[in-house]
């Protein structure tokens, strides 16, 4: 699998200009999927001249196998289960349920080490463009269109630089829009299509949200919904 961007802020620009026509667009805002997917939404945001948010979502690793997927939960109580996975490595209903509450509990931390424990952005009406620095299984991704959709979002677009093609064709089948800029194959994982595909830390995270938060407030950025701009 081909090195194709030199680290996340490079895959966000080039991500960007695949998304150019929601550039100036009212009443859409960029949901970045954290913690990797914050720095490439970061440019998306910047390039477009939107506002930039969260979408609190959580894996739910295998035991012994975090990196595998066995689903995964994001904020507003939607879960959303691998069955294939969870069916194949005969897992417990148990094993699942004590997966979602631990990841329960970060979803809890990480809104509130992040937005300060605010409530989510109004989606209702909104275009949201989903971002992750890349899509393995489709599983976060799928719930965290699962919740925009809750939220009642006039359209969903889901936006990665790198994706494997199961999980486009998955994806595709449940936003409006998929845009992945590369489906290498065989996909053996998002890292591989980055040079630099280091841990992106709290504090980055906080720093990028703080970064576009003043940029909305600077009118760099277009307003969304009821309180967006200001809940970033």
């Amino acid at each position: 699998m081909p090195t194709y961007f030199l680290d996340r802020k490079d895959a966000g620009k080039r991500l960007a200009d695949a998304l150019s026509s929601y550039k100036d667009k009212g009443n859409t805002v960029v949901l970045a999927l954290p913690r990797g997917g914050v720095p490439v939404a970061s440019e998306v945001a910047r390039a477009l001249h939107l506002p930039l948010d969260l979408m609190l979502v959580r894996k739910l690793g295998v035991p012994g196998q975090e990196e595998l997927a066995m689903g995964a939960i994001a904020h507003g109580d939607v879960q959303v289960l691998n069955e294939d996975v969870v069916r194949h490595l005969a897992i417990p209903e148990s094993v699942v349920q004590k997966a979602v509450a631990s990841e329960k509990k970060e979803l809890l931390r990480r809104n509130k080490a992040y937005r300060g424990g605010l409530p989510a952005p109004n989606l209702k009406h909104c275009t949201v463009i989903l971002v992750d620095d890349g899509i393995a299984t489709g599983a976060n991704m799928r719930a965290a269109v699962q919740t925009a959709r809750k939220q009642r979002a006039k359209r969903i677009v889901v936006a990665a630089p790198v994706s494997s093609g199961a999980a486009y064709d998955l994806l595709s089948g449940v936003a409006d829009e998929v845009v992945s800029l590369h489906m290498p194959e065989p996909f053996y994982g998002v890292g591989d299509a980055y040079g630099d595909f280091g841990q992106t830390q709290d504090d980055e995270v906080k720093e990028l949200l703080s970064k576009a938060e003043s940029e909305c407030q600077d009118g760099h950025s277009k307003e969304v919904g009821e309180g967006a701009c200001e809940s970033a």
